[in-house]
């Protein structure tokens, strides 16, 4: 793909033009060697301009509505509280090609055709953490380009996607009633992280379904250690299709906002997040400097070799291809 210069690609997202912004989304998420010099520039050019939108995780299992209640209340944002609000949502990609179906979009066609608004789908990482490559910088250029409010929607795998609760502000958890008792609540993982939980379809459960479950929820949270923030995670349930009990899941997330902004905590924890983002860049650059090393790979052919007829552990053997690789011996494997 050809973009434009870096100087016209930012000053299109700066100035809130949504297909510059998507080509800006394009180029962070490129793996070409060609397009990271760019990408780089673009991110230094609009982190000065970053940092002032609040940044929310929806996840849940798949089947829990994440697109028709991202949709639902956004839409309430946009048109009530005058929000700009920028969704990226992240569909599951094939472990054999990488493609993705990318239907998200059509799931949000009125947020994504409201002139406050942004959708962005996109294929999810093929690893556990439900979302994918570029996500921390689609965030920096979505609030450069003036959005507020940024959703990131995981793929949904299940209590262990909580990669994106290290890239949010406030993390809420979609669940469908029946989908557990209180021994499933109390699972650690993303349960662990969730701000917020919504149990939805309420238009196709019964008012009694709906009231056990949110009690044992609440019960199974106030099992958890309290939270940093000082915040108490709330109950809702709703129906995305009726547009029912939205209304109080906004006004958490307002309260949620103001307690985090007046206080210390969203600091710290964007300085984590950023603590974080340093750490898999450099996870990520040490794996590809290894994986372009010829005589590594080599070295590596060898010693899968001696691991598959039993003469060496794997373990071992990952040991002296990194201390190969460390101190620049390239030799044969013994």
């Amino acid at each position: 793909m050809i973009f434009p210069p870096v100087e016209e690609l930012f000053e299109g997202v700066r100035n809130g033009d949504r297909a510059m912004l998507a080509r800006g989304i394009t180029l962070m998420e490129s793996a070409h060697p060609d397009h990271r010099e760019r990408a780089k520039a673009l991110l230094d050019a609009c982190l000065p301009l970053s940092g002032t939108a609040i940044r929310i995780g929806i996840t849940g299992a798949p089947g829990t509505g994440k697109s028709t209640f991202i949709e639902s209340l956004g839409v309430r944002l946009a048109m009530h509280e005058n929000r700009r609000v920028a969704v990226l949502a992240y569909d599951p990609a094939s472990e054999r090609t990488g493609g993705s179906i990318l239907g998200d979009k059509t799931r949000m066609t009125r947020l994504a055709t409201h002139p406050n608004a942004f959708v962005r789908p996109a294929p999810g990482k093929r690893r556990a953490g439900g979302i994918g490559d570029g996500t921390r910088q689609s965030i920096i250029l979505c609030e450069a380009a003036g959005y507020d409010t940024v959703f990131v929607e995981t793929v949904g795998s299940g209590q262990a996607e909580t990669t994106v609760s290290d890239m949010v502000d406030l993390l809420m958890l979609l669940t469908l009633p029946g989908s557990g008792d209180e021994l499933q609540g109390v699972k650690r993982g993303v349960m662990e992280e969730a701000d917020i939980v919504v149990f939805t379809k309420e238009d196709a459960h019964t008012p009694k379904a709906m009231r056990l479950d949110a009690r044992r929820m609440k019960a199974a949270l106030r099992l958890f250690p309290p939270k940093e923030s000082g915040w108490t995670p709330t109950v809702h349930t709703c129906s995305a299709q009726k547009e029912s009990g939205l209304d109080m899941i906004r006004k958490d997330m307002r309260e949620y906002e103001r307690l985090v902004k007046s206080s210390e905590y969203l600091a710290r924890r964007r300085r984590k997040q950023i603590g974080c983002w340093l750490r898999e860049t450099l996870e990520a650059r040490l794996l590809e400097t290894a994986r372009a090393d010829a005589s590594v790979n080599r070295l590596l052919e060898k010693y899968e070799e001696r691991a598959a007829r039993r003469e060496i552990a794997v373990a071992a053997a990952a040991d002296l291809v990194l201390k190969a690789f460390m101190e620049g011996e390239r030799g044969e494997a013994d």
